[in-house]
């Protein structure tokens, strides 16, 4: 069974930064693709950045910028690193793993709050 967690939420000034990181734990045998979302309040949940494992990245065009997603294959981790938040980045961020092609997995998520 395969697990994600999420770290490196919190609180953060608007113009501030924070990285996120998103561990797997379990049987992996191949990772696809890593991808990062966010929902906020009363919002639907929405991809914010994805990186396929050829290292091919895609980005939301309203974090375009600003957020860097990046990979580490020996770790299986994903991280996020979010420059010049927005307090409309204010959001639960989830990450999301496709495995083996079929299987996609969710972390529990992680707040963000951007706000003075």
């Amino acid at each position: 069974q395969v697990q994600l967690v999420e770290s490196g939420g919190g609180l953060v000034q608007p113009g501030g930064s924070l990285r996120l990181s998103c561990a797997a734990s379990g049987s992996i045998f191949s990772i696809n693709t890593m991808a990062w979302y966010r929902q906020a309040p009363g919002k639907e949940r929405e991809l914010v950045a994805s990186i396929r494992n050829v290292d091919t990245t895609n980005y939301a065009d309203s974090v375009k910028g600003r957020i860097t997603i990046s990979r580490d294959h020996v770790k299986n981790t994903v991280y996020l690193q979010m420059n010049n938040l927005k307090p409309e980045d204010t959001a639960v961020y989830y990450c999301k793993f496709l495995i083996g092609g079929y299987l996609e997995v969710w972390g529990q998520g992680t707040l963000v709050t951007v706000s003075s």
